[in-house]
């Protein structure tokens, strides 16, 4: 078997709005959700919106055991996922301007018994639910039904939008 080629992923266009990579990590970071899109059912794109955790380089997502997203994964697995910010009107003017940041790479469902699969569950039950007591009862109930998905980012850019 040939070693997997990692695609030569294009450059922006407009770079003078490129965003550096610290800031599209502090948007993975802060922004609660994105939307994964997938290769679907008779290879139709299938682009699902989720929350998200951003942790060392990759983004962790939970789900039920079965569904359309995880059998599109287990039979493709590369991804794409974006994430855009809440965005900004400038003082006096109708356009939005927001940033947004586009990640590519390949996905895969995690095994339960993982080692730190529980402490990522817990992290990205904190970044939604402020009370950490409630995280833990909803671990100890639903961790035998939960998939959690990792996505190991291959590229990632980012850009400033400006809706004009």
């Amino acid at each position: 078997m040939e070693p997997a080629i990692t695609p030569a992923f294009r450059g922006m266009r407009r770079f003078k709005q490129q965003l550096t990579e610290q800031e599209c990590v502090k948007i993975l970071e802060t922004q609660p959700r994105g939307v994964l899109a997938v290769l679907g059912d008779g290879d139709y794109p299938y682009a699902v919106p989720l929350d998200h955790l951003y942790r060392d380089g990759k983004l962790y997502f939970h789900g039920a055991r079965e569904g359309h997203k995880l059998d599109a994964v287990r039979r493709h697995d590369k991804v794409s996922y974006c994430v855009t910010d809440e965005g900004f009107h400038r003082e006096g003017d109708w356009a939005l301007t927001f940033r947004s940041v586009i990640v590519f790479g390949r996905i895969r469902p995690m095994a339960y018994d993982e080692p730190g699969i529980e402490e990522l569950l817990r992290a990205l039950g904190n970044k939604y639910n402020p009370d950490p007591a409630d995280v833990e009862r909803e671990l100890r109930a639903a961790i035998a039904r939960v998939q959690l998905l990792e996505l190991t980012i291959e590229h990632m850019s980012g850009k400033l939008v400006r809706e004009a």
